[in-house]
């Protein structure tokens, strides 16, 4: 009888020592990185290959080139970047339903607050190479190619990411289609016209050549170009000086501002008698447009540019 209570109480005490492991072994493994439990497929982006959700839920951008096509896209992301960014604006400035989309930084993402939102998903541009480590720590993350010439690529990656192929075909279905009731509407209205855009940034003017986003919508609608904007620069835009303002003039004149430094920089140059002199400021053809619309790169942007060479080209007197 001895010999088997012995054992009796052995059994229990083993009994209560696994219990209490199995009761705190729960613990640990919250405490690890929790390993994707959905399925993934292979994307191939600038840091090589990684196996994103098939349909992420969590998705997290980086840059306002890419919110623009994620939204495009039918997708709402739970939180951004954005390098342009003013207080008591929308997120964007640019067509898009942006609210309750955390805005995590400007030029750099604050990594806490995007650990903190449980993305299952990031997607951004190149220039975040160097902080891609810590990024796909956080959730999968891939990164595009990007510049301010080849916009369309950046569409096309982002919809691979979201697996949204099919609504990118229709994004561009429609696109071309604007552009051919642009070009309807336009008829020979402006043949022989030159349009010119012009960006005054905090101490600097800058020139849209043909190849930028906006040049490129410009020339799809087959407007034309002044000679000084009609060729193609490496990153689509050029500075100039105040002496060569000229080059800025064109039959019609949009202008866009870089923040409130670009306005009170035009706002002084306006006063100077070069600007008075263009062709455009006499004939009182100027426009100013939206900064974020006209060097948004992204096809939400598209939208944008069309409606306002609808409304100053078409639609005005």
């Amino acid at each position: 009888m001895r010999y088997f209570l012995g054992w009796l109480i052995l059994g229990i005490l083993g009994f209560t020592l696994l219990t209490a492991c199995n009761h705190h072994t729960p613990q640990n493994i919250s405490s690890l990185p929790k390993q994707p439990t959905t399925e993934c497929r292979m994307v191939k982006h600038t840091m090589g290959e990684t196996c994103v959700p098939i349909h992420p839920q969590r998705v997290v951008t980086l840059s306002s080139c890419t919110l623009g096509n994620v939204l495009a896209l039918g997708v709402k992301p739970i939180g951004t970047t954005n390098e342009v960014y003013v207080e008591g604006q929308s997120l964007t400035s640019i067509n898009g339903d942006t609210e309750g989309i955390k805005l995590l930084g400007l030029s750099q993402p604050n990594l806490e607050a995007t650990l903190l939102l449980k993305p299952d998903l990031i997607i951004g541009v190149d220039w975040f190479k160097p902080i891609y480590p810590l990024l796909s720590k956080i959730a999968p993350t891939v990164l595009g190619e990007i510049d301010y010439i080849n916009w369309q690529r950046h569409l096309s990656f982002v919809a691979e990411s979201l697996g949204k192929k099919d609504v990118e075909k229709a994004l561009w279905e429609r696109y071309y289609q604007r552009i051919e009731q642009l070009k309807k509407a336009l008829e020979n209205r402006y043949q022989g016209k030159k349009v010119s855009f012009v960006t005054f940034g905090s101490n600097q003017i800058y020139i849209d050549s043909k190849n930028s986003f906006p040049g490129s919508i410009i020339s799809a609608a087959l407007l034309q170009r002044p000679s000084a904007q009609n060729i193609d620069a490496i990153y689509g835009s050029f500075p100039i000086s105040l002496e060569e303002l000229k080059k800025a003039d064109g039959d019609i004149l949009f202008v866009t501002t870089f923040a409130k430094t670009g306005n009170e920089f035009l706002a002084k140059k306006q006063q100077e008698p070069l600007w008075k002199t263009l062709k455009a400021v006499e004939e009182n053809h100027v426009y100013y447009v939206d900064f974020m619309a006209w060097s948004g790169t992204n096809m939400l942007a598209t939208d944008v540019v069309i409606d306002d060479l609808f409304k100053y080209l078409v639609n005005a007197p």
